[in-house]
Order: structure tokens, then C-alpha cells, then sequence
């Protein structure tokens, strides 16, 4: 699913113009290293990078002493870029959701105070020319591994869209003073900025893609747009994709292996959206990878109604909604690889099968895949799931 894991954050400001000068994060290990100790009070026994587009992560083995034995042994050291590092409010905001989620019962991770006590820190870096200032947070190692590298069975697409239905229900209860940084207008990955797309366009060239998402964009204008009012308003994840949920097996009484969710990740893209949004992104993330994609939303969709059943309009806007974003996927892939080639490789495998998915929809018709995602979650309240 790299498509968007590795190139969704090159519209990292809140506004819609193309794209905004960044500075990603160079740190080294031992200046990371150095970082954590000075920051947060920890003696670093073992670091290493993990994989950012434009942001640094680092995975941070603690070194326990005799005095202090209590505490997780391994952190995630997230290091925003510049542009990010400039809105402190809507990251304080998304860290305190991955707090309440955790007290909540979700497996998001616990949040490292820094010896201010404070949950991020702005640390300055002059770099000869200029002052450069980046926002930094420790946050636990969280456990198991992505379920894209496991086949998705009915159980566990189930399991997935009851937990995006549950963690959009539980942020109904979240309260704080600058929750109003949610409101991110012109956001290029929440669904509402579809038309935004239409900038992007060039980078498709002239074929049968560029018709597709032509087509899609005017539809959601259409249809999607003059509907919006009639959507129940939440705050969405908004990327809940097989790289950002984490499971760890175990054996079942009849030898086999049983999944369960222990890691929920990368809480960047959260806005204010709709359920049916959250719905559809987690259904269409959970296609990509799938050998039998059209089959898949039926399972996801029976998962997030048993907790939030959708109304006929929000219903009826779902197959529009998974196709927009294929396209906001695909379409920000596409411009990411004129911007930065020595990436196209890599996004272009992911995307193959991203446009083969949305063609497939789209030749089958908004009625014939809904009917098989409509009779699949229906199966689940007479208890045979298909």
C-alpha cells in the first residue's frame, strides 16, 4: 500500500497551493541519541532509523540503570519537518487523541513526557546560514507487525472496520481547547478536497486514468458535495491503511492462527471528515492488496456498522467515496513521482495495482459492486458471513 505511506506528505501545510518548501530532518544517530537524552532524560542504549518520507523516526532502545527500572525499554523518536514543526497546535491536539485512545482501550501508544513535562519540544538548529526549529516527541515502540504483510481473511476485515468505527465513535468524547486545529481547511488527504485534485492532473498525462478520475472528480461535485450537510460529522483517522495497523498472532484452540489488532499508527492525517469517509478510506486501503479487492468492502463494511450503522444517504455515497480515494491516492502519487523520480519505481508498483482496482470498479458500475458489498454485511446479521 506504499502509494501513500511514502509520498502523502508533500502537501504537508494546511492550505491548497502545490506544494511548500520543507526541510526534512537530517539529524544523525548520535545527534538523535543526544536529543532524547537532553530532551527527555533518557540514556539511548541503541538507535536506529526507521522508514519517513519527510519526517525523521528513529527506533530507541532505552538503557535501564539500577535507580531507574520502571518504564518501556524501546520508544519512537518522531522528529516533524520544518513546515510541520509550524503548527504545534494541531500535533499537541493529535497527541493528546493518541492518549485518550490509549486510556480508551486502543492499542495507540503511551506518550514520553519531556523533563519540562511537556508532550512535544521545539528544539532549534543552527545550521550556519540559518536557524532551523523542529518539533520532536517520544512515543512507545509499539508491537507486532503490518498487516500488509499477512492475507486479510473475512475475520480480520471484519475486526478492522469495527475498529474504525469504534475509534470515530470514542473521539465523540474528546475534548480540547484547540481541537478547532482539526478544521484543516483545503487538507489535501481529507475526502472533502476531491476537487482540489484537479491541479494535480498534468501529472496523469492523457489516457484512460486521467478520463476515470476526470469522471470521478465531477461525480463527487455532483453528488458528494450537495450531500455533505446529510453526513454525520466526526473526526476521522483518515489513514488507516495495512502499514498503519499493527496484529500479533496467536494459536487457536484448532491449531490455527488467530489475529489480533495491537498497533494503531500515524495519527498525521486526523481532521474533522464524516463516518462514511472513515468508512470508505479503511475500505479502500484495505483493497489494495487484496486478490480479491471487490469482495473485501462488504466484510469492512458489516465490521463498522455492527458499531456505527450507516444511513441510506451515507450508503449510497460509499462507492463514490472509495473511488475518490483511489484517486486522491493514485493522482498524489503520480505528481510525487515528477517531483521526486528517484522514487518512481517504488510508488509505481503500489499504484499498478491501485488503478487496476479502480478500473475494475468502475467497469462493474456503482450498482453491481454495491449489491455484492450490501449482500456480504447483510450475511453477518443472520450470522454466515460469505
Amino acid at each position: 500500500m506504499m502509494i501513500l505511506v511514502t509520498q502523502k506528505k508533500i502537501m504537508s501545510s494546511e492550505g491548497d497551493q502545490q506544494s511548500q518548501p520543507l526541510t526534512k530532518p537530517s539529524f544523525s544517530e548520535v545527534q538523535a541519541s543526544a536529543l532524547v537524552e537532553s530532551v527527555f532524560g533518557l540514556k539511548v542504549s541503541k538507535i536506529q532509523p526507521l522508514p519517513s518520507y519527510d519526517d525523521q523516526n528513529f527506533h530507541v532502545c532505552i538503557a535501564r540503570t539500577k535507580v531507574a527500572t520502571d518504564g518501556p525499554n524501546e520508544y519512537v523518536l518522531k522528529i516533524s519537518n520544518t513546515e510541520s514543526s509550524k503548527t504545534p497546535d494541531l500535533i499537541e491536539v493529535q497527541t493528546h487523541i493518541i492518549m485518550f485512545l490509549r486510556a480508551a482501550g486502543f492499542p495507540t501508544a503511551s506518550v514520553c513526557r519531556t523533563k519540562g513535562d511537556n508532550i512535544t519540544s521545539l528544539v532549534s538548529v543552527d545550521s550556519g546560514s540559518e536557524v532551523k526549529s523542529y518539533l520532536v516527541r517520544l512515543l512507545t515502540y509499539l508491537p507486532g507487525r503490518p498487516i500488509a504483510e499477512i492475507p486479510i481473511g473475512p475475520q480480520l476485515l471484519y475486526e478492522i472496520g469495527r475498529l474504525a468505527a469504534k475509534l470515530d465513535k470514542t473521539l465523540e468524547k474528546f475534548h480540547h481547547p484547540k481541537l478547532s486545529s482539526l478544521h484543516r481547511e483545503n487538507f489535501i488527504w481529507n475526502l472533502k478536497s476531491v476537487p482540489l485534485l484537479e491541479k494535480y492532473l498534468f501529472a496523469l498525462g492523457q489516457n484512460r486514468n486521467r478520463e476515470i478520475v476526470e469522471q470521478v472528480i465531477q461525480l463527487f461535485k455532483d453528488e458528494v458535495m450537495t450531500s455533505l450537510s446529510h453526513f454525520r460529522e466526526c473526526i476521522n483517522h483518515g489513514d488507516l491503511n495495512d502499514h498503519n495497523i499493527l496484529i500479533e498472532s496467536r494459536e487457536s484452540a484448532f491449531g490455527d492462527a488467530v489475529y489480533q489488532v495491537s498497533g494503531i499508527l500515524d495519527f498525521d492525517d486526523m481532521s474533522y471528515g464524516y463516518y462514511v469517509f472513515e468508512a470508505a478510506i479503511t475500505i479502500m486501503y484495505m483493497m489494495i492488496e487484496s486478490k480479491t479487492p471487490i469482495q473485501v468492502g462488504g466484510h469492512v463494511l458489516a465490521g463498522f456498522e455492527s458499531v456505527v450503522p450507516l444511513t441510506p444517504v451515507e450508503r449510497g455515497a460509499l462507492f463514490l467515496l472509495v473511488c475518490s480515494r483511489f484517486c486522491q491516492s493514485l493522482v498524489l502519487a503520480a505528481y510525487s513521482c515528477q517531483l521526486y523520480p528517484e522514487n518512481e519505481e517504488y510508488l509505481m508498483i503500489t499504484a499498478k495495482t491501485g488503478w487496476k482496482h479502480l478500473q475494475q470498479m468502475f467497469d462493474m458500475g456503482r450498482k453491481a459492486v454495491e449489491e455484492i458489498w450490501f449482500e456480504t454485511a447483510k450475511s453477518y446479521e443472520s450470522g454466515i458471513s460469505m
